[in-house]
């Protein structure tokens, strides 16, 4: 009868509201927790048969919770520099552990981005999940594939070693004089017989006519060697002979004596300025302006064989060299080298690229964050720490780039807070409470009518 159909409808009252408080309850007490988002009941009609005309047969309520998970948080700005948040759609991919991670190891998705390096250097966030990316390969890109969780690797910001950059180029920029004489030892002057590079090692060659340039060259071991420019005038204007060597000659078999590694002569024009068309230092006139040295054992010049070495092409850059009547002066001398250096930090772009900072100035690209979008993210599931699984509902999963292709771009220092708003949850506690009473007052009130009803035989 109706009253009995009173009675499910108060019980379906009491369940569904049951059901709501719940939520609430587990949004407020997760207000705090990085990126949570807020769970929410909604409430639908159960309608049922009306077989019998004139009398009304309550269905009741029906709860059906979901989670909010497409929510954008607040980006929050935090105090490392592996605190990550997703600014827009995606999700990190992440591992139940870091080490000897296969195909078949199920992965998550999470938001939340708290990560810190453990005991073996993974970055994992405070569920103990591991951060998933591409490693660098040696050609500095990333192997990104939209579908292969194979290629994804847990990111390791540890164990990397030290870090050399070998010397690639070389800068300089000074000043001869032109108004410098020419000396008596340039009649007698030889790159083979009567160098400077002689001079410097022994005292005997040529001596310059102005201060040598000292050049620092890191080979690929890390180690810096020394080595000399030096000018003397030639009876020719504008001309001036030219070499370098190492200032420690047993570091290189030159092709010339006393470490001596090039030898010609360096032009200028009219103006001052280099004459790279006359200027045979580094080979037939008119030839780039490089120094090969061969790996150790190698064909000269080339490192010395005890210090085995591998060889290196150096890009001299005398663009600012000019000869003016003013002192002979050296500006300044630049490299690209860079010794042996030990990491002492992390930093992560908006691209996901995660690269470690070295004492010597150098960055090391380690890995890219694989950020994983799908088409219907408030369908996956919830699991613990925080992390959601994929589904039927939620859709292909696809690895993107941060900030490529849909996918939201990664905020480095930074968390995102949860989507709780402490005001609303506390007023759905103050409906919920008053709908769960009286849901209960429609089954006191059908109870003491089946009483009234009992009563008729007494």
């Amino acid at each position: 009868m109706s009253i009995n159909s009173a009675l499910l409808a108060g019980v379906s009252g009491l369940v569904a509201n049951s059901s709501a408080l719940a939520a609430i309850s587990d949004n407020i007490a997760n207000v705090n927790t990085t990126s949570y988002k807020r769970n929410q009941v909604d409430f639908a009609t159960m309608v049922t048969s009306q077989a019998v005309k004139g009398e009304y047969s309550a269905g009741g309520v029906q709860g059906v919770s979901k989670q909010l998970i497409s929510q954008q948080g607040l980006i929050q700005s935090a105090s490392s520099a592996t605190d990550l948040a997703i600014s827009g759609d995606g999700f990190f991919v992440v591992s139940t552990k870091g080490e000897g991670l296969t195909a078949t190891d199920p992965r998550e998705f999470t938001r939340a981005g708290a990560f810190a390096p453990d005991a073996n250097g993974y970055l994992v966030n405070d569920a103990g999940l591991y951060l998933q990316g591409w490693p660098v390969q040696a050609d500095g890109s990333f192997s990104v594939d939209p579908s292969d969780l194979s290629k994804l690797g847990a990111i390791n910001v540890k164990n990397l070693g030290a870090a050399v950059q070998p010397t690639t180029s070389l800068g300089i920029s000074a000043n001869l004089d032109q108004t410098t004489p020419v000396s008596a030892a340039a009649a007698t002057y030889n790159a083979a017989t009567n160098s400077m590079a002689a001079f410097a090692a022994t005292g005997t060659g040529t001596p310059p006519d102005a201060a040598p340039i000292e050049l620092s060259v890191v080979d690929s071991m890390g180690a810096t060697h020394k080595f000399a420019l030096a000018f003397e005038k030639t009876s020719t204007p504008n001309t001036w002979n030219a070499e370098i060597y190492a200032v420690t000659p047993g570091d290189v078999s030159g092709a010339g004596p006393n470490g001596q590694i090039a030898a010609g002569v360096v032009a200028f024009d009219s103006n001052g300025s280099i004459d790279p068309a006359n200027t045979t230092l580094f080979g037939p006139a008119g030839s780039p302006p490089t120094l090969t040295l061969g790996a150790s054992g190698g064909t000269s010049p080339a490192w010395a064989t005890s210090l085995g070495i591998a060889g290196q092409t150096l890009k001299v850059d005398l663009s600012q060299f000019t000869q003016l009547a003013s002192a002979s002066t050296v500006n300044s001398v630049s490299s690209d080298g860079a010794g042996v250096g030990n990491i002492v930090g992390v930093q992560v772009g908006a691209d996901g690229v995660v690269s470690a900072l070295f004492d010597n100035s150098q960055v090391r690209k380690i890995a890219q964050v694989a950020v994983a979008t799908f088409p219907n993210s408030d369908g996956l599931q919830a699991a613990n720490g925080n992390a959601y699984m994929a589904t039927l509902p939620s859709g292909q999963m696809t690895l993107k780039a941060a900030g490529t292709g849909g996918a939201g771009k990664i905020s480095p220092s930074s968390l995102e807070a949860s989507t709780v708003d402490l005001s609303a949850e506390f007023t759905g506690l103050i409906t919920t409470q008053k709908a769960y009473s009286a849901s209960s007052k429609i089954i006191t009130t059908a109870d003491t009518m089946l009483d009234e009803l009992i009563n008729i035989i007494r």
